[in-house]
């Protein structure tokens, strides 16, 4: 799930598939499919999916640069079904959080397609090839195709990403070890699509704007955390252990929107070695800690989507066509 040759191997081969530390790109599409309930689009799936990296080769040699690559995750509903196995440890549906004012909707998907590169045509390219191949095996469910905004900002104006764990991090943080050994190198994916009012949040000073995020706006300084009341974002997002243990998730997050429409949002996507510590996140957030408390952010971004899933390693994927 982790290059092996460092930063220089985007340079040298597209990026193979399931490579969780890929880097993060100026484009992306997160594509959600239900899959047909039956053996035939079963069989079709698994024939794809077992050859994704051949095809993320096929569409990536056209332009090195472009850096391509492709992460499929699979949601519990199909996993034993499709791989032949027993569930990843932690592995379920996503569960609605209910909070006081806001609720963490959970919404149905089979599959996650997380398609990133350089280039747009480049993800065009690919989602195209995919669903051609996986033809009416599958029903698109949601499909968002995101863009770097600026130096990495989201449409709030704010840098978006900064927690993001160091190179030297990254691996035990968003990839299964030994305590699932059968499911070692897989990682848990949790995908919500927020939708942001600008219009109501660009009311908001930017020095009310900076306490909701936790940060200056401008320069991306963190603040310090309040030590009584109201919590920032920045703060909620934070998850600490019993043991005072900070873990981290990997957020590969996107803005994406369409002026005509007036739809303006983010899409979330986070990477993770346990499932908790997203879910953890998310309680904090729509529930508030404490109780009551809840991350003003969701005053101004609702959540439109909620789905849970397991990006396998490369080489369970790759027996799904034996």
């Amino acid at each position: 799930m982790t290059s092996d040759t460092g930063d220089h191997a985007w340079q040298r081969v597209p990026i193979d598939a399931q490579s969780v530390d890929a880097p993060l790109s100026r484009s992306a599409v997160f594509l959600v499919v239900s899959v047909a309930d039956s053996d035939e689009a079963f069989s079709t799936v698994k024939d794809v999916l077992s050859d994704l990296s051949g095809l993320v080769k096929t569409v990536g040699f056209r332009d090195l640069n472009a850096h391509l690559s492709c992460n499929v995750a699979i949601g519990a509903g199909i996993w034993t079904r499709l791989t032949g196995r027993g569930l990843p440890r932690e592995l379920h549906p996503f569960a609605e959080i209910r909070g006081p004012v806001h609720t963490a909707v959970s919404t149905p998907g089979d599959l996650l397609f997380h398609i990133r590169a350089e280039r747009g045509d480049f993800t065009f390219e690919f989602e195209r090839l995919l669903l051609d191949a996986l033809g009416d095996s599958v029903q698109v469910v949601d499909e968002v195709t995101g863009f770097r905004y600026f130096d990495s900002r989201d449409l709030l104006g704010f840098v978006d990403g900064t927690a993001n764990p160091a190179d030297g991090e990254m691996a035990s943080s968003t990839l299964v070890g030994d305590e699932d050994p059968e499911f070692a190198g897989g990682s848990y994916v949790v995908v919500q699509k927020y939708l942001h009012d600008l219009t109501k949040w660009g009311a908001l000073p930017t020095p009310a704007q900076e306490g909701v995020i936790g940060r200056t706006k401008l320069d991306n300084v963190e603040l310090d955390d309040a030590e009584y009341g109201q919590k920032s974002h920045k703060t909620l997002a934070t998850i600490t252990d019993e043991a005072g243990v900070e873990h981290d998730i990997l957020r590969d997050n996107m803005p994406f929107g369409r002026v005509g429409h007036g739809e303006f949002g983010t899409y979330f996507i986070g990477y993770s070695r346990a499932l908790w510590v997203i879910e953890r996140m998310l309680q904090r957030m729509f529930v508030g800690d404490p109780e009551g408390s809840y991350d003003r952010i969701l005053d101004f971004s609702t959540a439109a989507t909620g789905t849970t899933f397991f990006a396998p390693p490369r080489a369970i994927l790759n027996a799904l066509g034996d």
